[in-house]
């Protein structure tokens, strides 16, 4: 069972000012610690609501300058969102971001990309959220457009939404075929059809459900002809100020048993980064 860190709650002691640095040692001691990757979200306000991360005003940087620094900051883990809403950006600029990261990292960059779904975030910077339908035909034109700008082709692409004349990528990503491509969410029509004809991973909740889910996607795969085994899985779980390496341990095994290679581990209301490492450290130790 991999670990990854999620960092989701920027919340932390010093704020604004302190926030640089406080993020570079974060990185690199959770690297140091065994952490196999690390992702961000591709939100610019916080979520709010219930998630237990505060609400919509606490701090929350933009995701692909973030990866950046974050680059600079490590030697090993990936990195990529988790995930990106497909209206945040168009597909283009977004396949070039990811070649780019990749490139600047030595090959450690990944693309993880959903639907998109905050409305309230989306109102108020005036981002494009069309209907649900609509954002999951963009969702399938944005992944065949970045396929196609990480590969040798140049040509046009024509689809409902995008049209673009010429899908020039130069430097080309340095991971071949192409970086890492995750789909996020658990539509079991639209969704894990997605991830099965396109995708290297998916990230679906960790609930009761979750191994009918996994069964959905065996099915799409045996639709399309591809190997289930072939596609990490993946999800998450929250920790906070009194959670310990145990329970940490307990909740990734129960993932594992599910069916889960991959548990990415966010941190809500811990103002110290160290004490997030701490934790994780002490269970990828026990994980092995």
């Amino acid at each position: 069972m991999e670990i990854g860190l999620h960092i989701a709650d920027f919340t932390w002691d010093g704020g604004a000012p302190a926030l640089g640095p406080a993020l570079a040692r974060h990185a690199r001691d959770a690297e140091a610690a065994g952490v196999s990757r690390i992702t961000v979200m591709d939100h610019f306000w916080q979520l709010g609501g219930d998630v237990g991360l505060g609400p919509f005003e606490n701090d929350m940087l933009e995701a692909y300058t973030t990866l950046g620094f974050l680059a600079a900051a490590t030697e090993r883990v990936r990195l990529h969102t988790l995930v990106t809403g497909v209206t945040h950006r168009e597909p283009a600029l977004l396949a070039k971001e990811v070649s780019t990261l990749d490139v600047l990292s030595g090959g450690r960059a990944g693309l993880g990309i959903g639907a998109a779904w905050a409305a309230d975030e989306s109102a108020g910077l005036g981002l494009n959220l069309p209907p649900t339908r609509e954002r999951f035909e963009r969702l399938e034109e944005a992944i065949r457009i970045c396929l196609q700008m990480w590969s040798d082709s140049e040509d046009p692409f024509t689809g409902e939404h995008y049209r673009l004349g010429r899908t020039l990528n130069v430097p080309q990503a340095l991971q071949r075929p192409h970086p890492y491509l995750l789909i996020g969410g658990s539509g079991e029509k639209r969704t894990l059809r997605l991830v099965a004809q396109y995708a290297d991973a998916c990230n679906i909740a960790a609930t009761p459900e979750s191994a009918h889910k996994l069964d959905v996607l065996r099915a799409h795969c045996d639709a399309v002809g591809r190997d289930y085994d072939d596609i990490e899985k993946t999800a998450m779980f929250g920790i906070d100020p009194d959670t310990t390496a145990d329970d940490v341990v307990r909740t990734a095994s129960a993932q594992r048993e599910m069916g889960f290679t991959t548990a990415y581990v966010f941190a809500r209301r811990i103002p110290e980064p160290g004490r997030i490492v701490d934790v994780m450290g002490a269970a990828i130790a026990e994980l092995g």
